[in-house]
Parts: structure tokens; C-alpha cells; sequence
């Protein structure tokens, strides 16, 4: 970047998302059974946001 060029002028490209979202159907939450934000053919256990909190205050307090 040089002087000339303006540090909040447009972008000659817009801006990516920070994570593409995949298409296809999405996991169940294993706790609650909404939608996660992973795939189904993602293994293990996986969390909605908010249980994923959930469970991350309840294994930080656990000491």
C-alpha cells in the first residue's frame, strides 16, 4: 500500500465471508436436537451454539 492509494477506498474485490457455510443438510444437536452449524457427515458429537456454550461454562467451572 502506498500513499496514493486511500486506506478506506473501495476494493477492487468484495470481501469473503470469514466461513463458508456447506450446503446440505445439517446435524442435529445431540442434547437438544436443533440444527448445528456442522454437516451431518461430520463425526463425533456435535452441539448447537448454544449448548456448545452451555456445555464450555460447565466444563470451565468444573475446575
Amino acid at each position: 500500500m502506498d500513499e496514493a492509494t486511500p486506506y478506506c477506498g473501495p476494493s477492487a474485490t468484495p470481501p469473503q465471508p470469514a466461513h463458508e457455510q456447506p450446503d446440505g443438510p445439517f446435524a442435529g444437536c445431540v442434547l437438544c436436537g436443533e440444527p448445528t452449524e456442522h454437516p451431518e457427515s461430520v463425526k463425533g458429537a456435535t452441539l448447537c451454539p448454544v449448548c456448545e456454550w452451555q456445555e464450555a461454562q460447565r466444563t470451565a467451572c468444573s475446575g
